[in-house]
């Protein structure tokens, strides 16, 4: 069974969630705090995390951060009351997969436990795969870590997934609209925006010079 973390300060929300999602099949286990949350992630190592927004210690964005910083690459959904687009951008950026808003419905955010399991699939990072060399680099999808003559580069959970998607892809062109549903979740924000093209700008700087991500004109990108 699938295990999520479910980190909420209402204990009211905890109860309803965890008895719903148990009805799922989900295995589930519960924080009140962004600190009692942490230590539950390292001890129970969840599957999914579903994390709140607001709490009482350490905020959802500041712990998210915290994961992805330590490559705690865990799917993370933020459930939350703010609605702002600025807050929605906010939470996706900082590393997480998906965010709901308060209140909603329980078959909505099942339905999204769902497509982050799907997700992971889909980018097939598989933990059993052999190291990949592709020109000067190592790929290491056990550790989720891109090397250059034994030197990580430091990218982000979003632009190793973009990576690792155009390397997979790497005989044709991966068109935007692709790309968004693959590695995002929320296309009301990323179908009109330039998201794609600011991460593929930071990925770019970051990559050796002998990997060129060609930009095709009116399609998208592909790794030549």
């Amino acid at each position: 069974m699938i295990k999520i973390l479910l980190v909420d300060d209402d204990k009211d929300i905890l109860k309803v969630l965890k008895a719903n999602l148990t009805f799922e099949n989900y295995t589930v286990v519960t924080a009140e705090s962004g600190s009692e949350a942490y230590e539950k992630i390292t001890t129970y190592t969840p599957e999914i995390i579903i994390l709140d927004l607001n709490l009482p210690d350490i905020d959802g964005i500041q712990l998210c951060k915290r994961l992805r910083s330590e490559d705690i690459n865990i799917p993370i959904i933020m459930l939350t009351a703010r609605d702002s687009l600025s807050d929605k951008i906010l939470g996706l950026e900082c590393g997480a997969d998906d965010y709901i808003i308060k209140p909603f419905n329980f078959l909505e955010l099942n339905a999204r436990i769902k497509n982050c399991i799907r997700r992971l699939k889909e980018i097939n990072i598989n933990a059993n795969t052999e190291l990949l060399k592709y020109k000067s680099l190592t790929i290491n999808l056990e550790k989720h870590e891109i090397l250059q003559n034994d030197r990580k580069i430091e990218l982000t959970k979003t632009e190793y997934n973009l990576f690792i998607y155009l390397f997979q892809n790497r005989t044709k062109v991966s068109h935007r609209k692709e790309i968004i549903d693959i590695l995002w979740k929320d296309k009301d924000i990323y179908n009109w925006s330039r998201t794609v093209d600011i991460h593929i700008t930071h990925l770019r700087k970051k990559l050796p010079d002998d990997i060129t991500i060609k930009t095709v004109a009116g399609f998208g990108f592909v790794l030549e």
